[in-house]
């Protein structure tokens, strides 16, 4: 028997969390982990790939924040639990019940654009202290 279609949708809806969960735990663990690597010379941290998509996520997160945007993950996720007729905010299953406790917090949102902003600063400081080796294709110019 096919699933139906709210059931649909609150799959998708978990895995657009989950995948939400994803990039603020490689956001956040980068940061220590680069440091980390640069102290135990690992390669991987100087990997230009791996540090702009770090940059660039949370340079993302912070403008967004700023202008007062809402992460397009979220409102995706929103649509469709309201699809699959739940509570956008707080869905039913026990994966999306603690991945929402994780990633949502209830406090003013100066705090989160203060928080996001000071974090960018870090992780673009941190770019400019510990550089990644650029690419290969940068190096022929």
């Amino acid at each position: 028997m096919l699933p139906s279609m709210e059931h649909a949708y609150l799959w998708l809806a978990d895995a657009i969390l989950i995948l939400h969960a994803a990039i603020v735990l490689f956001v956040v663990g980068a940061l220590p982990l680069i440091w980390i690597g640069r102290l135990l010379k690992w390669q991987f941290v100087s990997n230009f790939s791996f540090r702009i998509t770090h940059l660039v996520l949370i340079g993302f997160v912070a403008a967004q924040s700023a202008l007062g945007a809402v992460c397009p993950l979220t409102i995706w996720e929103s649509a469709l639990r309201a699809k699959a007729g739940t509570d956008p905010r707080y869905a039913e299953g026990f994966i999306a019940h603690w991945v929402q406790w994780l990633l949502f917090y209830d406090c003013d949102a100066w705090i989160f654009n203060a928080a996001y902003i000071g974090f960018f600063l870090v992780v673009l400081v941190t770019f400019l202290l510990v550089p990644p080796r650029p690419p290969k294709w940068w190096k022929r110019r």
